[in-house]
């Protein structure tokens, strides 16, 4: 009968280390197919899960309008570079254009109806105008006149072609 038992001690003992070995085993190498979290087959439980629970999406906020000044800022680099600005007729433009910009703004705000509306433009622009004429001298004025209607780049491809006949007619 003690052989019985012994017998019966050792497959407890064999049949516990075959348990805590395996779960150590499984524990290491994932769900076993494939080891180190290759999965051969599909969808093994590894990957992004999804959630049944609809996630509320964010409204996207508008971007606040720009100051005037920020406007002015952005723009005057290259109306330095088209016109050939220095510091002094630099610094005249930017703060008369960041005025009228400023009150162009305003009178968006307002919402006035489109006959007012142009009127106020009108009025607004004229006395840019005179303060960039007493402002800057006369052919810098004119040049920014010109700027406003044919635009930056066009401008800027004017003084580039301008320097290129120079340059040919420099070496011929």
């Amino acid at each position: 009968m003690k052989k019985a038992i012994k017998f019966s001690g050792i497959k407890f003992f064999i049949l516990l280390s075959i348990l805590f070995g395996s779960s150590e085993i499984y524990a290491q190498y994932g769900y076993g197919s494939g080891g180190y979290g290759y999965g051969g087959r599909g969808n093994n439980g590894y990957g992004r899960q999804r959630s049944s629970i609809p996630q509320a999406q964010e409204t996207q906020k508008e971007p606040e309008p720009k100051t005037a000044e920020q406007l002015v800022d952005g723009e005057m680099p290259k109306i330095t570079e088209a016109l050939a600005l220095n510091d002094f007729e630099q610094a005249v433009l930017s703060s008369v254009l960041k005025k009228y910009v400023q009150e162009r703004i305003e009178a968006r705000i307002l919402k006035l109806p489109p006959e007012k509306m142009s009127e106020v433009f009108e009025n607004i622009t004229k006395r840019q105008d005179e303060e960039l004429k007493a402002g800057l001298p006369l052919e810098k004025y004119e040049a920014f006149v010109a700027l406003q209607k044919d635009g930056v780049s066009k401008t800027l491809k004017k003084n580039k072609k301008k320097k290129k006949d120079k340059r040919k007619k420099s070496k011929n």
